[in-house]
C-alpha cells in the first residue's frame, strides 16, 4: 500500500496519500452498526463510547443503522452504557441493511437528523456497503465519516483481518471437529458449507484447521473430476472418512449440488450434507477480535480528532492504518494461493 506515515499519541497510524482531512472542532459523535452482525461489535462500539468520553466528547448512540439513522433512533450514550459488553456477541446497537437510505430522500432525512441531534462526525462501522452509505453522506453533506470494518468474511482491502472473522473460523473449526467424530464413526463424507459468497477467506482458514480432505472456494474453479480423484486416493490410503469444506459462492454451487454431483461418480462413502449458516456469525467473540475492535474503536476516535475522513481504520502488520473508503471497497483482496496449495498437500 502506499501510506504516509503520522503519530497519533503513543500510536502509530499510517494514513493514505488519497485520504481527506476536515477542520473544525468536533464536540460530538455518532456510532452506527450496519449490515450483517458480526462478533466483536460490541467491544468496537465500548471503544468508541468510551474513547469519545474521555476526550470529552458527547456520544451518541444510534440503533438500527442508516434506517436508525433516518428515523432519529438516538440515544446518548454514556460509560456504563457500554458496561459489561465487551464479551457479547452481535451488537447492542441492532443493524439492518437500507435501500432507503440509498435514495436524495433518505439521506436527507438522516443529515437533517443528526444536525438536530448537533453530532459533529460519525462512525460506521460495518463492511463495504455501509463504508459506500458514509462516503456518500460526506460527499453530499461534508460530515466527518469513519469507518471500522466489521464483517466476517475478511474480504476488505486496509486490514489484516476484520472484527469478526476470527470468531467465525473458530465456530466453524469447533462445529467440523464435531462433525467429524460422527464422519469417522460411520464412514461417512460430509460436505460442510460455509459463508464467503464472493470470498473463501473463511473456509480457507477453518479448512486448514479441521484438515479437510478438500476445499472449495470462490477464487479457484472447481473440478469434480479433480475432487473425485482426491478422494478415491484417499480411500486407496484407507481414510475412513472425508470432511470436504465448500464456501456458499463456489462455482459449482453450494454443499449440496457438490454433494450431488460427486455421488452420482463416486459412491464409496455413506454422503452428508451440513449448512453452518448463521451459527457462523453469532457467540461471544475471542480475545483476538475483542482486542481488534478495541483498538480500531480507539483509532476511529483519534482518527476524528485529528481531522480524518472518509478512511476506514485497519491494523497491519500489527500497526493501525487509515485506507480510504474507495480503496478499501474497490480493491479486491487476494485469496493465498500458497495457502490452497498447502492444504491440498496436507489432505493427502
Amino acid at each position: 500500500m502506499d501510506h504516509l506515515n503520522v503519530n497519533f499519541a503513543n500510536s502509530l497510524y499510517i494514513r493514505g496519500k488519497n485520504t481527506v482531512k476536515t477542520m473544525g472542532k468536533i464536540k460530538k459523535i455518532g456510532v452506527l452498526t450496519s449490515g450483517g452482525d458480526a462478533p466483536g461489535m460490541n467491544a468496537c462500539i465500548r471503544a468508541v463510547v468510551r474513547t469519545g468520553l474521555y476526550h470529552k466528547l458527547e456520544v451518541t448512540g444510534i440503533y438500527h443503522g442508516y434506517e436508525g439513522l433516518m428515523n432519529a433512533e438516538f440515544e446518548k450514550m454514556c460509560s456504563h452504557s457500554v458496561a459489561n459488553i465487551i464479551q457479547r456477541g452481535g451488537t447492542i446497537l441492532k443493524s439492518a441493511r437500507s435501500m432507503r437510505f440509498k435514495t436524495s430522500e433518505g439521506m436527507k432525512a438522516a443529515y437533517d437528523n443528526l444536525v438536530n441531534e448537533k453530532i459533529d462526525a460519525l462512525v460506521v462501522i460495518g463492511g463495504d456497503g455501509s463504508f459506500r452509505g458514509a462516503d456518500a453522506l460526506y460527499k453530499k453533506y461534508g460530515l466527518p465519516v469513519i469507518g471500522i470494518p466489521g464483517t466476517i468474511d475478511n474480504d476488505l482491502y486496509g486490514t489484516d483481518f476484520t472484527i469478526g472473522y476470527d470468531t467465525a473460523i473458530n465456530t466453524v473449526v469447533e462445529a467440523v471437529d464435531k462433525i467429524r467424530d460422527t464422519a469417522s464413526s460411520h464412514s461417512r463424507l460430509f460436505f460442510i458449507e460455509v459463508m464467503g459468497r464472493d470470498a473463501g477467506f473463511i473456509a480457507l482458514r477453518s479448512g486448514i484447521a479441521c484438515g479437510a480432505e478438500a476445499i472449495l472456494v470462490p477464487e479457484t474453479v472447481t473440478y469434480i473430476p479433480e475432487l473425485i480423484k482426491q478422494l478415491e486416493h484417499g480411500r486407496r490410503q484407507n481414510k475412513a472418512s472425508g470432511i470436504i469444506i465448500v464456501a456458499e459462492g463456489d462455482d459449482e454451487g453450494g454443499a449440496f449440488e457438490v454433494a450431488a454431483k460427486v455421488k452420482e461418480k463416486f459412491d464409496y462413502y455413506d454422503t452428508r450434507v451440513s449448512i453452518l449458516g448463521h451459527l457462523q456469525r453469532g457467540g461471544s467473540p475471542s480475545c483476538m477480535d475483542r482486542v481488534l475492535a478495541s483498538t480500531m474503536g480507539y483509532g476511529a476516535v483519534k482518527a476524528l480528532l485529528k481531522g480524518e475522513t472518509c478512511v476506514m481504520v485497519g491494523v497491519v502488520n500489527k500497526k493501525t492504518v487509515l485506507t480510504p473508503f474507495e480503496k478499501a471497497v474497490k480493491h479486491h483482496v487476494e485469496i493465498n494461493k500458497e495457502l490452497l496449495n498447502m492444504a491440498q498437500i496436507l489432505s493427502l
